[in-house]
Protein backbone atom coordinates (compact mmCIF):
# COMPACT_ATOMS: atom_id res chain seq x y z
CA UNK A 1 0.00 0.00 0.00
CA UNK A 2 0.97 3.41 -1.09
CA UNK A 3 0.35 6.88 1.57
CA UNK A 4 0.07 8.52 -1.79
CA UNK A 5 -3.56 6.75 -2.67
CA UNK A 6 -5.14 7.68 0.70
CA UNK A 7 -6.26 11.06 1.31
CA UNK A 8 -8.30 10.25 4.57
CA UNK A 9 -7.75 7.67 7.73
CA UNK A 10 -10.82 7.54 9.67
CA UNK A 11 -9.85 5.95 13.12
CA UNK A 12 -12.28 3.54 16.11
CA UNK A 13 -12.54 4.78 19.24
CA UNK A 14 -12.46 2.97 22.02
CA UNK A 15 -9.77 -0.08 21.65
CA UNK A 16 -8.07 1.65 18.67
CA UNK A 17 -7.67 5.37 19.96
CA UNK A 18 -7.74 5.49 23.54
CA UNK A 19 -8.16 2.56 25.80
CA UNK A 20 -9.64 2.85 29.42
CA UNK A 21 -8.01 4.03 32.69
CA UNK A 22 -9.28 2.03 35.54
CA UNK A 23 -12.22 3.43 37.16
CA UNK A 24 -13.00 1.03 40.02
CA UNK A 25 -10.31 3.28 42.77
CA UNK A 26 -11.90 5.94 41.70
CA UNK A 27 -15.60 4.36 42.12
CA UNK A 28 -14.92 2.21 45.37
CA UNK A 29 -13.87 5.72 46.99
CA UNK A 30 -16.88 7.82 46.01
CA UNK A 31 -19.11 5.40 47.02
CA UNK A 32 -17.05 4.71 50.47
CA UNK A 33 -18.07 8.56 50.46
CA UNK A 34 -21.32 8.30 51.02
CA UNK A 35 -21.27 5.74 53.58
CA UNK A 36 -20.98 2.62 51.55
CA UNK A 37 -18.40 0.58 51.71
CA UNK A 38 -18.04 -2.06 48.67
CA UNK A 39 -15.23 -4.41 47.96
CA UNK A 40 -13.65 -3.33 44.56
CA UNK A 41 -14.24 -6.88 42.84
CA UNK A 42 -18.02 -6.20 43.56
CA UNK A 43 -17.67 -2.58 41.91
CA UNK A 44 -15.84 -3.78 38.71
CA UNK A 45 -18.49 -6.42 38.29
CA UNK A 46 -20.82 -3.69 38.76
CA UNK A 47 -19.05 -1.77 35.81
CA UNK A 48 -19.08 -4.04 33.37
CA UNK A 49 -22.55 -4.37 33.85
CA UNK A 50 -22.96 -0.67 33.24
CA UNK A 51 -20.35 -1.20 30.01
CA UNK A 52 -22.49 -4.15 28.84
CA UNK A 53 -25.92 -2.16 29.05
CA UNK A 54 -24.15 1.37 27.50
CA UNK A 55 -22.84 -0.50 24.04
CA UNK A 56 -26.16 -0.99 22.44
CA UNK A 57 -27.31 1.75 23.97
CA UNK A 58 -24.90 4.41 22.98
CA UNK A 59 -26.78 5.52 20.15
CA UNK A 60 -29.14 7.25 22.49
CA UNK A 61 -26.91 10.18 23.18
CA UNK A 62 -27.64 11.79 20.49
CA UNK A 63 -27.90 15.55 21.69
CA UNK A 64 -27.01 17.18 25.37
CA UNK A 65 -30.43 16.24 26.63
CA UNK A 66 -30.77 12.69 25.72
CA UNK A 67 -26.96 12.25 26.90
CA UNK A 68 -28.01 13.29 30.17
CA UNK A 69 -30.78 10.80 30.32
CA UNK A 70 -28.49 7.96 29.17
CA UNK A 71 -25.70 8.52 31.72
CA UNK A 72 -28.38 8.71 34.42
CA UNK A 73 -29.81 5.00 33.49
CA UNK A 74 -26.16 3.65 33.18
CA UNK A 75 -25.26 5.12 36.54
CA UNK A 76 -28.83 3.13 37.71
CA UNK A 77 -27.41 0.21 36.34
CA UNK A 78 -24.14 0.65 37.97
CA UNK A 79 -25.42 1.32 41.15
CA UNK A 80 -27.94 -1.57 41.06
CA UNK A 81 -25.46 -3.71 40.35
CA UNK A 82 -23.07 -2.76 42.71
CA UNK A 83 -25.99 -2.86 45.97
CA UNK A 84 -25.98 0.22 46.53
CA UNK A 85 -29.14 2.34 47.35
CA UNK A 86 -28.61 5.48 45.56
CA UNK A 87 -30.48 7.76 43.60
CA UNK A 88 -28.56 7.75 40.31
CA UNK A 89 -28.90 11.57 39.56
CA UNK A 90 -27.08 12.00 42.83
CA UNK A 91 -23.97 9.57 41.65
CA UNK A 92 -23.80 10.35 37.93
CA UNK A 93 -21.42 13.04 38.51
CA UNK A 94 -18.90 10.54 40.78
CA UNK A 95 -19.73 8.10 38.30
CA UNK A 96 -18.67 9.95 34.95
CA UNK A 97 -15.60 11.88 36.83
CA UNK A 98 -14.38 8.04 36.81
CA UNK A 99 -14.16 7.20 33.64
CA UNK A 100 -11.01 8.48 32.08
CA UNK A 101 -8.97 7.48 29.11
CA UNK A 102 -5.94 7.64 27.45
CA UNK A 103 -3.90 7.28 24.34
CA UNK A 104 -3.35 3.43 22.75
CA UNK A 105 -0.09 2.97 23.04
CA UNK A 106 1.93 4.55 20.02
CA UNK A 107 -1.08 6.00 18.75
CA UNK A 108 -0.51 9.36 18.72
CA UNK A 109 2.91 9.14 16.90
CA UNK A 110 1.04 7.54 13.83
CA UNK A 111 -1.64 10.32 13.87
CA UNK A 112 1.12 12.93 14.19
CA UNK A 113 2.41 10.61 10.83
CA UNK A 114 -0.30 10.97 9.10
CA UNK A 115 -1.13 14.18 9.76
CA UNK A 116 2.64 14.72 8.22
CA UNK A 117 1.83 13.31 5.04
CA UNK A 118 -1.01 15.80 4.89
CA UNK A 119 -3.56 12.96 5.57
CA UNK A 120 -6.79 14.27 7.22
CA UNK A 121 -7.96 12.19 10.07
CA UNK A 122 -11.38 11.40 11.35
CA UNK A 123 -12.81 9.24 14.06
CA UNK A 124 -16.14 7.11 13.44
CA UNK A 125 -16.75 5.55 17.10
CA UNK A 126 -19.70 3.67 18.20
CA UNK A 127 -20.13 6.49 21.14
CA UNK A 128 -22.21 9.01 22.58
CA UNK A 129 -21.71 12.92 21.29
CA UNK A 130 -19.65 13.09 24.36
CA UNK A 131 -16.60 11.22 22.59
CA UNK A 132 -15.50 14.86 21.30
CA UNK A 133 -15.35 15.64 25.17
CA UNK A 134 -12.88 12.89 26.00
CA UNK A 135 -10.99 14.21 23.21
CA UNK A 136 -10.45 17.41 24.02
CA UNK A 137 -10.02 16.22 27.63
CA UNK A 138 -6.82 14.77 26.42
CA UNK A 139 -5.44 17.40 24.26
CA UNK A 140 -6.31 15.44 20.90
CA UNK A 141 -9.52 17.04 19.70
CA UNK A 142 -7.33 19.26 17.40
CA UNK A 143 -6.21 16.32 15.20
CA UNK A 144 -9.47 15.50 13.84
CA UNK A 145 -11.21 17.44 10.61
CA UNK A 146 -13.73 15.34 12.12
CA UNK A 147 -15.67 13.39 14.82
CA UNK A 148 -18.81 11.41 14.14
CA UNK A 149 -20.59 8.80 16.65
CA UNK A 150 -23.17 6.41 16.36
CA UNK A 151 -25.18 8.26 18.28
CA UNK A 152 -24.82 11.44 15.84
CA UNK A 153 -25.23 9.27 12.79
CA UNK A 154 -28.35 7.28 14.21
CA UNK A 155 -27.27 3.92 13.50
CA UNK A 156 -24.01 2.14 15.08
CA UNK A 157 -21.21 0.15 13.13
CA UNK A 158 -21.39 -1.94 11.04
CA UNK A 159 -23.93 0.27 9.65
CA UNK A 160 -21.94 2.56 7.10
CA UNK A 161 -23.64 5.99 7.83
CA UNK A 162 -21.57 7.24 10.13
CA UNK A 163 -18.56 6.44 7.52
CA UNK A 164 -20.04 8.20 5.19
CA UNK A 165 -21.01 11.34 7.22
CA UNK A 166 -17.29 11.62 7.80
CA UNK A 167 -16.40 11.13 4.41
CA UNK A 168 -18.35 14.04 3.18
CA UNK A 169 -17.04 16.04 5.90
CA UNK A 170 -13.57 15.21 4.88
CA UNK A 171 -14.45 16.04 1.40
CA UNK A 172 -12.75 12.67 0.57
CA UNK A 173 -14.30 9.65 -1.67
CA UNK A 174 -14.68 6.62 0.12
CA UNK A 175 -11.52 4.93 -2.70
CA UNK A 176 -9.15 7.51 -1.38
CA UNK A 177 -10.21 6.19 2.45
CA UNK A 178 -8.85 3.64 5.05
CA UNK A 179 -10.27 2.87 8.43
CA UNK A 180 -8.31 1.51 10.91
CA UNK A 181 -9.95 -0.28 13.81
CA UNK A 182 -10.35 -3.31 15.93
CA UNK A 183 -13.88 -5.07 15.53
CA UNK A 184 -15.66 -6.75 13.02
CA UNK A 185 -18.08 -3.89 13.02
CA UNK A 186 -15.28 -1.70 11.76
CA UNK A 187 -14.31 -4.03 8.63
CA UNK A 188 -17.74 -4.66 7.93
CA UNK A 189 -18.94 -1.39 8.39
CA UNK A 190 -15.86 0.03 6.32
CA UNK A 191 -16.46 -2.48 3.42
CA UNK A 192 -20.12 -1.27 3.21
CA UNK A 193 -19.01 2.31 2.58
CA UNK A 194 -16.55 1.48 0.18
CA UNK A 195 -13.34 1.75 2.43
CA UNK A 196 -10.50 -0.33 2.86
CA UNK A 197 -9.35 -1.51 6.14
CA UNK A 198 -6.59 -1.31 8.39
CA UNK A 199 -6.57 -3.51 11.54
CA UNK A 200 -5.39 -2.14 14.83
CA UNK A 201 -3.62 -1.28 16.79
CA UNK A 202 -2.75 2.19 14.96
CA UNK A 203 0.98 1.89 15.99
CA UNK A 204 1.57 -0.89 13.15
CA UNK A 205 -1.57 -0.52 11.41
CA UNK A 206 0.89 1.23 8.75
CA UNK A 207 3.95 -0.97 8.79
CA UNK A 208 5.06 -1.72 5.25
CA UNK A 209 3.19 1.14 3.33
CA UNK A 210 5.38 3.34 1.34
Amino acid sequence: MRFADVDAVTIDGYGTLLTLLDPVPSLVRSLADRGLEREPDLVREAFLAEVAYYRPEAVRGRDPEALAVLRRDCTGVFLHAAEADLEPASFVDAFMAAIRFEAALGALETLASLRARGIELAVVSNWDIGLAEHLERLGVGGLFSAVVTSAEAGAAKPDPTAFRIALERLGVGPDRAVHVGDGDEDLQGAAAAGMRFAAAPLATAFEGWS
